[in-house]
């Protein structure tokens, strides 16, 4: 039992390419082994019987012999005539079985009578019919069989049998060196086409080891080795592992992409939280510094500072302070999604009162409203916080615009069923770096946190705001510029409203 754990051990050590070899080659040599075994016993089956037949024939040619001679028990003249091949045994035997007389006939000569040790082989074989094999001292092997008469004649006969052992060796012979030489060639031929069709196999492993010393775990996802299209047939088992490889490595890849993705995702929104903490931390912190600075200079007596100047600039950065912090809560309130109020809120009415309210702040610009309307621009949402989104981008353009810049507003229904704003001006335009982020929290032209200018305001919310209030709106905003021509566009979805029953038609002038 040790032993064929062992060798079955040491099988399953082996490659397949060698397993398979020494499996088929094993079949072979047992289908061989088989086929001479039969091919042997049925030949000598043949031949023994064939030679049966001629030692009953030589036995009945010598009792009719003996049976002309009853008188002379150890007469064997029968052997000289005609029809007794050499090699011949014949014997005359008693009532009891017992040689009275033996002879074999030679080749050319008289026959000759055995001896007493040629004798002793013979003895023991009744007259039952049945064959017997002897081997006979000085003679060779011979089959033999005993036949008598009703008269008491007995004779035994008996037929050499190295004719039928030397042909059985001889086929024994060319069997074993047919079966050697097929054996030989079949391994061969074996061990070829295996190796063929072992080869996609090898090709497919060798892929897996390349993809296995792939850095995985870190770095950029680069693209992974396949298997070859010719190894992935799905009609034979080598395809099958091909195919499944790549299946798997197509798997492999776009989780490895997607978690590069999230990994990146992930990176750049650390990056956001934390200059939107060091932003919202400084923007806090200059008006805080502000209030902090005129206290202590009140504290320290009224002839440093006028108390109502002091008072009024702690108001204005308190206000200041108190509208950062809104514009925070109010962020935050949309990235969790919380709902906005909801009703019918006619867009050409909220954008002439905001037009309005720039025209009173801004009045060193020139401002338009332009209303293009084949239907009434009405839309569904929170009317406060669209007049937010249409403030931020008038006093954006205001404010990083020079004096006597153009600014127009418009707003149209189209057959999309979405209504349109565009805010529109032909100042210097943005710069083309900060255009890809110009709608991120705390996004300003000067990096530098400092405000141009003097000017209010500038921390950077405003675009951000517009852009959460109109995507919590399910609309979308976007701009493009170019020096003399900056234009942001806002989409929203139309309400669903009966047919109008009048139209305004479309009309442009100064506000």
């Amino acid at each position: 039992m040790n032993l064929l754990t062992r060798n079955r051990g040491r099988l399953h050590g082996r490659s397949l390419r060698t397993r398979l070899l020494l499996f088929i080659s094993a079949t072979l040599v047992a289908v061989c082994v088989a086929m001479s075994l039969t091919t042997v016993f049925v030949q000598r089956s043949y031949l023994l019987g064939n030679l049966d037949d001629r030692v009953v024939d030589a036995a009945q040619r010598s009792l009719g012999g003996a049976e002309l001679r009853p008188g002379f028990d150890d007469d064997l003249g029968f052997l000289s005539e005609n029809g007794h091949a050499a090699g011949t045994l014949a014997a005359r035997l008693d009532g009891k079985g017992a040689i009275i007389a033996a002879a074999v006939v030679s080749q050319d000569a008289p026959p000759q009578n055995l001896t007493t040790a040629q004798r002793t082989a013979l003895k023991g074989i009744t007259a039952d019919g049945a064959k017997h094999t002897r081997t006979v001292p000085g003679l060779g092997t011979y089959r033999i069989t005993v036949l008598d008469d009703d008269n008491g004649v007995r004779v035994l006969a008996g037929l050499p049998m190295d004719d039928v052992q030397d042909m059985i060796s001889g086929l024994v012979v060319v069997e074993a060196a047919v079966a050697l030489t097929g054996l030989t060639v079949a391994g061969f031929l074996c061990a070829v086409v295996i190796r063929r069709q072992l080869r996609p196999l090898g090709r497919v492993a060798a892929t897996a080891v390349e993809v296995s010393r792939s850095p995985l775990g870190h770095g950029e996802v680069t693209a992974l080795t396949r298997v070859p299209e010719r190894d992935t047939d799905p009609g034979s088992e080598a395809g099958q592992v091909g195919a499944a490889l790549n299946r798997m490595i197509d798997h492999v890849e776009s989780s490895l992409a997607e978690r590069q993705r999230s990994e990146e995702q992930m990176r750049r929104s650390e990056e956001r939280m934390r200059r939107f903490l060091a932003d919202a931390s400084h923007e806090l912190r200059t008006p805080l510094a502000s209030i902090a600075g005129y206290a202590e200079l009140m504290n320290r007596g009224t002839d440093r500072i006028e108390p109502g100047l002091a008072w009024r600039r702690v108001t204005a950065e308190s206000a200041r302070m108190t509208g950062l912090v809104e514009d925070l809560l109010l962020l935050a309130r949309l990235d969790e999604g919380r709902p906005l109020q909801s009703g019918e809120v006619d867009l050409a009415a909220v954008l002439a009162e905001a037009v309005w309210d720039a025209r009173a702040a801004g009045t060193g610009h020139e401002w338009q409203l332009q209303l293009s309307l084949d239907a009434p621009a009405l839309v569904i949402g929170d009317e406060a916080r669209l007049h937010q989104v249409l403030a931020n981008l008038l006093a954006n353009a205001r404010m990083h615009t020079p004096v006597g810049t153009t600014v127009t507003a418009g707003v149209e229904a189209t057959a999309a069923h979405t209504v349109v704003i565009r805010v529109r001006d032909d100042g210097p335009g943005i710069p083309p770096a900060l255009l890809p982020t110009v709608f991120e929290r705390f996004t300003r032209a000067d990096a530098s946190r400092a405000r141009a200018g003097g000017k209010e305001g500038g921390s950077g919310l405003g675009l951000a705001i517009a852009t959460a209030i109109t995507g919590a709106h399910g609309g979308r905003i976007d701009v493009t510029s170019v020096p003399g021509r900056t234009e942001f566009t806002i989409e929203l979805p139309a309400a669903e409203l009966p047919p109008a029953e009048t139209q305004i038609r479309a009309r442009t002038a100064p506000v």
